[in-house]
């Protein structure tokens, strides 16, 4: 049995408001307030995950800029208000972010030191929240090339994280963007305040149907779920980037519905339970795009799946990025969407 990640059982992420936006004191101001985080707990949730980047805490030069540091503070302060729980997740560090191909992070020390002082600065300021705040130190390594590479990045922020606090709950997670199949890869865990994550987005041709931003996708694709494997298998080789083909290869062929999630899941969740640590996925979800009835049907089977294997999770996401809960193309399903978190 997975051991439990408490206070953390079903959440959502706070995708588009710390990172991956245009960083403005009147974005940060307006794009989440404080009836948003009343929102969330009035749907039962019981945490958030707050998506950040470098450089809304650090200028060019490492020196601090306090408003990145004031937001956190405020959200903290909204969370302990209506009983939420929060998960730090830096989404984009100096030198590397999932969606550029320039990742220079990974070769280059000086950046990496400038990760570690970050993660350093983050466990003074917050450590003493451990009851009710997660680190997460990294999204969505991409290239499962650089995993040693990664593990070995990680295990130096684990151990300066340490050295200031013992409490604090450390995720983290493999390469391939936080793939299932990489959460063998990681390293045996330092302790048992170590927490392995991964996102599922799959099939990402259901997932992703009809996504302007990739190339070659119709504007007017649309497939519907459960999804046959082969014909899921073949619109993928069509639509996607080769490496999404990866996923065919590395599961058995049959209808993808919950037994197939929790086939999916079942060697990450043995990997947690030989370290005895919890197991959590950090980012699912469907597009704005898709056929809503189809959309109810991919999140009961996730629902079902998490359930039946003892996955905490948090959605992605609750506003805008194409993903969000409370956007006009959810409303007719938006309350059974959130009786299937």
């Amino acid at each position: 049995m997975l051991r439990e990640l408490k206070g953390y059982k079903k959440g959502i992420n706070l995708g588009g408001w710390l990172s991956q936006c245009e960083h403005s004191k009147e974005h940060h101001d307006t794009f989440i307030t404080e009836k948003d985080i009343k929102q969330i707990s009035e749907w039962g949730l019981d945490h958030i995950r707050v998506p950040v980047d470098y450089y809304i805490f650090k200028d060019e030069n490492g020196n601090t800029l306090d408003e990145g540091f004031e937001l956190v503070d405020k959200c903290l302060l909204w969370c302990e208000k209506y009983h939420l729980n929060m998960i730090l997740d830096l989404h984009k560090t100096a030198g590397y972010i999932f969606d550029d191909k320039s990742i220079p992070f990974f070769s280059d020390k000086a950046l990496q030191d400038k990760f570690v002082e970050l993660w350093c600065e983050f466990a003074h300021r917050y450590g003493k929240y451990h009851d009710r705040l997660c680190f997460e130190l990294l999204n969505e390594v991409v290239d499962e090339n650089l995993s040693e590479i990664w593990n070995d990045i990680a295990a130096r922020a684990i151990e300066e994280i340490r050295k200031i606090t013992r409490d604090m709950r450390i995720i983290i997670g493999g390469a391939k963007h936080n793939s299932v199949f990489c959460v063998e890869k990681l390293r045996a865990p330092v302790d048992k305040n170590m927490v392995f994550t991964f996102h599922c987005y799959e099939p990402t041709i259901f997932t992703h149907q009809s996504a302007y931003w990739v190339e070659g996708m119709p504007s007017d694709f649309s497939l519907s779920f459960p999804v046959d494997f082969d014909e899921a298998r073949e619109y993928t080789e069509k639509y996607l980037e080769k490496e999404h083909l990866d996923f065919y290869y590395r599961t058995e062929k049959a209808v993808i519905d919950k037994e197939f999630f929790k086939k999916l899941f079942a060697n990450a969740v043995s990997i947690a339970e030989k370290y005895d640590i919890p197991l959590y996925c950090g980012e699912y979800g469907v597009i704005d795009r898709a056929p809503l009835d189809d959309t109810l049907s991919w999140f009961s089977a996730m629902h079902e799946a998490f359930e039946e294997s003892g996955i905490p999770r948090a959605v992605w996401t609750y506003k805008a990025k194409d993903f969000g809960l409370v956007d006009e193309h959810y409303a007719k399903i938006q309350d059974k969407l959130i009786e299937l978190l």
